[in-house]
């Protein structure tokens, strides 16, 4: 069985980008309080919330071919600068993860009806 491609729904895509952000900033405070043995999982979530913000525009969503090259501008991108990262090289590395994570989801138009905090 095959999957029908269906058609590119910016009103999910931006629902999706807008529970990703509230997921990540609720795994952001709970990798805080588990002080710093959690770090790194605090500066991935930090790097999903900065990734789904910068994406969750009308103009980013309005179709697939630009949410594809907003998220390959990202992408090109030399730094990333957000609040609250502890390592700057490990978070550039969460953040070029998670672009590539939705960048994929992007193209197969697939993934952005999965709206549960762990995915």
């Amino acid at each position: 069985m095959t999957k029908q491609a269906t058609a590119w729904n910016e009103a999910d895509v931006r629902t999706w980008l807008t529970s990703r952000i509230a997921a990540a900033r609720a795994d952001q405070v709970a990798a805080e309080r588990h002080g710093r043995d959690r770090q790194d999982d605090c500066d991935l979530a930090a790097a999903e919330e900065m990734v789904c913000a910068s994406l969750c525009t009308n103009a980013a969503t309005s179709s697939q071919a630009t949410f594809t090259a907003a998220l390959d501008a990202l992408l090109e991108r030399d730094e990333y600068i957000w609040r609250g990262v502890y390592d700057d090289r490990r978070f550039d590395r969460h953040v070029r993860t998670a672009i590539r994570k939705i960048r994929k989801m992007a193209k197969t138009n697939t993934g952005f009806d999965r709206l549960l905090r762990y995915q």
